[in-house]
């Protein structure tokens, strides 16, 4: 039974010192004083904030992108003890000694040192030789701004990282496909794919642009294996479902889950709330929450409600009456009614409060038992201080002449009649019966007589409207937006039927205890469209720049300046490796021009198999370049430098292949090859030199006299700071 013990047990491992020597090399170069400066370089200001937010849980919208990204960062405050007190308002702040520099710092710069294998790996499974690998791998050991951008609290290393894995994964999965499908690599493999693509969209949306053209390229694989006869239908059924599966529903539910997890975390309330609707606000403990807390689910006549707008745009308001009165003439000559003005009103406040009337009964307070209102009910609102009548009627808007003015009815005892009569339209009602909901129910409001919906034009009153938003009725033939739509904030039930004490009534706080959670689903995709649509006012900054700038680099980014020194940091690349790259794509895209017309000639400069792998690396090389960087012409945004990387990346990979290209098929004899590679040799230590030269602003240090800063300006428009003497 022991006879297994007579012999030793022993374990063979294969390293790949050459992976090991990269990795160790790219963990020095983006580790090594990480805590350098001890200050707030560039975007750290930016994304700082919401890792303070994280630390605090509190809630939070960044219109950049989805959160995974900023998660990441905040798991290195989190394991770095940091509790989120730090003011993060100035570029160069000095940080105090609780914030935790290298943790907040070591995710992003661990992201960026394993880029440096992964590149080595990308290479070797594109089936080039291990020194066009380790070419390849070099260089991006030895670019300067993915350096820089790597060694602060920043996301396009992380992005990068997520990019790249997700390339080395689906081709190692598809070198796997030739000889052993289904197996457990190969399936390790595909999901490690789709578990990539899904992580590098949830950092920034860049990564949409490689995971889409990863999913053309499996598209158009599995096109070619449709051909192949010797693949049953239930072989292809099966791979197609796979692929499906791995690509397309695990990187679906991780994207759910990211935002599952930032929700969870944040759920306290903040500063951004108020972006959100009054359900999602409520859901969020403090804030909304505390005012909401025990009010009646549904609204009932003779209900004291808020109506809050849905559109949140220009900002969050709540329909509004006082006692002044439009003018009798406005300033070109148009006239009003002279009726009591109704505006929406951006702050809380006792005049936001409306009465919900039953047209056929006289009382204001709610009956026992309550009597809902439901959908296509009609009403009337009466503004709870004033206690006049909701109203519109067949006169221009102040300012917007085209739609009606609304006010509150006063009877001036000319022939001008009340028209206050609403039909109450449930906008997201699951049937025809559905009960006016606080907080959950979205409406509008169609005037009876003149079909006109109640809608907030978002135009500011002149002074005699106090600059509050304008309200108009607006023709329901004109479509429907969300400016038309009201949801109920606050709500009580009306007790009161004297005006005086209705109006203490009004100023207290309500009593009834209904819980209102709204489903993460629901949570969801109201975060998502407030993301993808909710834009800050793009502005002019001085380190902008076009994507036309980004090819030849001309222009780059001070992160850091040393308050005292001329230490500084900046965002530049390796200048040589940015001109070889652009070089080498410009051949590869001629170099495959050229073989294409031959080969429609029936000309073959070189064998299938070396076709086939030049033909597989531009799609990956080439075809990453290409859709990380042309759809930036498209955007409509703020565009920086950084922007660049991803696609810059991918032309890095490109050298190496051409080189090794070059140097098989067209370096035919001894002696041209030789020259050839000692060309090379010159041309990388060229590459370090230029590396070497661009470190102190790299790193930051040591610190340079402006003489030798003067000499770093190889190009015009680079911005190198120079203090004045």
């Amino acid at each position: 039974m022991l006879g297994f013990l007579k012999n030793p047990v022993v374990v063979t491992a294969e390293i790949n010192v050459n992976l090991v020597v990269l990795t160790v090399m790219g963990l020095i170069s983006r580790l090594w004083g990480l805590s350098y400066p001890r200050a707030v370089v560039f975007d750290e200001v930016y994304y700082g904030q919401f890792v303070s937010l994280y630390m605090k849980r509190i809630f939070f919208v960044d219109d950049s992108g989805p959160p995974f990204g900023h998660m990441l960062l905040a798991l290195g405050g989190y394991l770095g003890g940091f509790d989120g007190n730090f003011l993060w308002n100035r570029i160069g702040a000095e940080y105090s000694m609780n914030v935790p520099v290298w943790s907040l710092r070591l995710l992003p710069a661990l992201a960026g040192a394993l880029c440096i294998p992964l590149a080595y790996q990308i290479l070797v499974e594109l089936q080039f030789s291990h020194c066009a690998a380790l070419g390849g791998a070099l260089l991006i050991l030895l670019e300067n701004s993915l350096i820089t951008q790597s060694r602060f609290m920043l996301l396009e290393s992380i992005l990068i990282f997520f990019i790249l894995l997700a390339v080395l994964s689906y081709l190692k999965f598809y070198n796997l496909q030739r000889h052993s499908s289904f197996s457990a690599s190969w399936w390790v493999w595909l999901l490690l794919t789709g578990v990539a693509c899904s992580c590098a969209v949830g950092v920034k949306y860049m990564g949409l642009f490689t995971y889409m053209l990863l999913l053309a390229i499996a598209g158009l694989h599995f096109w070619q294996m449709l051909g192949n006869q010797n693949l049953s239908n239930v072989s292809l059924l099966c791979h197609f479902l796979a692929r499906g599966l791995a690509l397309i529903i695990i990187p679906v539910a991780m994207y759910l889950s990211f935002f599952y997890v930032h929700l969870t975390l944040l759920y306290r309330s903040g500063p951004h709330d108020q972006i959100m609707t009054s359900a999602f606000q409520a859901s969020l403990e403090g804030g909304l929450a505390r005012i909401t807390q025990g009010q009646p689910l549904e609204v009932a006549y003779g209900s004291q409600i808020t109506l809050r707008n849905v559109l949140g745009k220009p900002m969050q308001c709540w329909l509004h009456s006082h006692t002044n009165t439009y003018p009798i003439r406005y300033e070109n000559g148009r006239g009003s009614s002279h009726q009591q003005q109704v505006t929406c009103y951006p702050f809380k406040d006792v005049n936001n409060w409306w009465i919900v009337k039953d047209p056929g009964m006289q009382q204001l307070v709610v009956s026992n038992p309550p009597r809902p209102v439901r959908h296509g009910h009609i009403v009337q609102l009466v503004h709870g201080i004033t206690t006049r009548y909701l109203n519109t009627h067949d006169v221009a808007a102040p300012l917007s002449p085209h739609s009606q003015e609304v006010s509150c009815y006063i009877d001036y005892n000319v022939s001008m009649p009340a028209q206050n009569l609403w039909r109450v339209e449930i906008v997201n009602r699951e049937s025809d019966t559905d009960v006016w909901k606080t907080i959950l129910s979205e409406v509008r409001f169609v005037h009876v007589n003149t079909s006109a919906v109640l809608k907030l034009s978002g135009a500011s009153l002149p002074e005699w409207g106090y600059r509050q938003l304008e309200v108009v009725g607006e023709k329901l033939s004109k479509g429907y937006h969300q400016s038309m739509v009201w949801n109920v904030e606050e709500h009580r039930y009306g007790k009161s039927q004297e005006q005086k004490e209705r109006e203490v009534e009004l100023h207290s706080p309500t009593q009834m205890d209904i819980s209102k959670n709204l489903s993460f689903m629901a949570k969801f995709t109201e975060l998502q469209w407030k993301i993808l649509t909710l834009k800050n006012e793009d502005t002019e900054h001085k380190y902008s720049s076009s994507a036309l700038d980004w090819i030849t680099m001309d222009t780059n980014i001070a992160y850091w300046l040393h308050p005292t020194s001329g230490a500084q940091i900046h965002l530049l690349g390796n200048v040589l490796t940015w001109a070889s790259a652009n070089v080498a794509a410009v051949i590869y895209v001629c170099l495959s021009l050229w073989y294409l017309v031959r080969r429609r000639r029936k000309i073959y400069d070189i064998p299938e198999d070396a076709w086939q792998l030049w033909v597989s690396a531009g799609e990956i090389c080439v075809g990453g370049w290409a859709v990380n960087y042309l759809p930036f012409f498209l955007m409509e945004k703020t565009l920086f430098l950084y922007h660049y990387l991803p696609a810059l990346t991918f032309q890095i990979l490109l050298i190496p292949i051409v080189l090794q290209h070059l140097s098989d098929y067209l370096c035919r004899s001894l002696l041209p090859k030789t020259m050839f590679r000692a060309l090379i040799v010159a041309w990388f230590s060229s590459v370090y030199l230029v590396y070497s030269t661009f470190s102190p602003v790299t790193y930051g240090e040591p610190s340079l006299s402006v003489a030798e800063l003067k000499d770093l300006r190889w190009k015009d428009s680079w911005n190198i700071l120079i203090r004045k003497q």
